[in-house]
């Protein structure tokens, strides 16, 4: 059987996973490198060869052609397969579509509003897979946005197929944990004995609530935050501390914390809202299957929704690195049953 890589193009990452275990991810803001994107893409599959994937075929997801570097989501799709294409020759490239199916590169192209957004429903595809009975909900958070699926007896049932319908439905929710903008979410933050309204900048992101926090790792060589300064601690204060307009000298660490937690409650009262819309079709779902960078906060979600559903997590099942590339993992496992020689 010919083994597939899964390549998942975003927006502001590039995650790549495969059989043995292997799960990468890189950050690559494609709005801002969209010529680089090609190179970007043989550096990671590379990066894939060396784990004994030299003849491997690609499967390809993407969400990355809503990235405002394009004009629209076709040209998007268009440049995207175009430059994985261009830098895997070769290999046997094939792309998934919204609805569960696999296409050729030239037939996506053809229909790009299929192949458009479509990580989520991969992933969505394989849990069904597992769940034959009942009603269950994916709950995929990650670095950017929140995904909210319902899987009934097998299947995915979600309400929306497009982001905007997705949106509508609650299924999509664009909250993550890493890259959500703070002003985003609350509209003032406590402040001593004061609720000081927020600035409408985007000084501080979600990163920087879950670096205070304690759930995000620093990453001092990371530098794609809101000011261009590393993923510490101490920067991720001061970036905060701008969200009041204020600074280190007049905004201390029980005072970030204080703001930290409020911002903190407010992602977990969006995705609460989001997650009833969700499920209001289907009831309670008796089981919630947990994924994606975030999955402590898809935890947080379902305890305060109360629920008596079981929780499984996939960082539990897979290991946290392939959890975090879930839809990337998603696709090559789909791909090696549904396209098996």
């Amino acid at each position: 059987m010919a083994e597939w890589i899964g390549l998942d193009v975003g927006g502001a990452n590039l995650k790549l996973a495969g059989p043995h275990g292997l799960a990468i991810e890189t950050a690559f803001p494609l709005w801002r490198r969209r010529d680089e994107l090609a190179a970007a893409i043989a550096e990671l599959v590379q990066r894939g060869v060396a784990h004994e994937l030299s003849s491997a075929n690609i499967a390809l997801t993407m969400t990355g052609e809503l990235a405002d570097c394009y004009r629209t989501k076709r040209e998007g799709v268009h440049h995207i397969i175009e430059s994985v294409r261009e830098v895997t020759p070769g290999r046997h490239v094939m792309v998934y579509l919204v609805g569960g199916r696999f296409a050729t590169p030239d037939e996506a192209i053809e229909h790009p509003y299929l192949a458009a957004a479509s990580n989520w429903h991969a992933l969505a595809q394989l849990v069904a897979l597992e769940i034959a009975d009942g009603v269950g909900l994916l709950v995929d958070v990650g670095s950017t946005t929140s995904d909210l699926i319902p899987i009934v007896r097998g299947q995915v049932a979600a309400s929306g197929i497009s982001d905007t319908s997705r949106l509508c439905a609650g299924e999509l929710v664009y909250s993550g944990v890493v890259r959500t903008p703070v002003a985003a979410l609350v509209e003032r933050l406590p402040y001593r004995d004061a609720a000081c309204p927020v600035a409408a900048e985007l000084f501080a992101a979600t990163g920087d609530i879950y670096l205070l926090l304690g759930e995000l790792p620093e990453r001092p060589g990371c530098v794609e935050t809101c000011d261009g300064r590393p993923a510490t601690r101490e920067c991720a204060l001061d970036r905060l501390s701008r969200m009041i307009c204020a600074d280190r000298e007049t905004f201390t660490i029980e005072d970030a914390l204080v703001a930290a937690l409020a911002v903190a409650e407010a992602q977990v009262a969006q995705l609460v809202t989001a997650a009833q819309q969700a499920v209001h079709q289907h009831g309670c779902p008796d089981l919630v299957v947990l994924s994606g960078q975030g999955e402590w906060l898809g935890r947080r979600l379902v305890e305060r929704l109360g629920w008596p559903a079981r929780v499984a997590s996939l960082a539990e099942k897979w290991g946290p690195d392939v959890s975090r590339v879930a839809p990337a993992h998603a696709v090559a496992r789909l791909a090696a049953t549904e396209l098996a020689e």
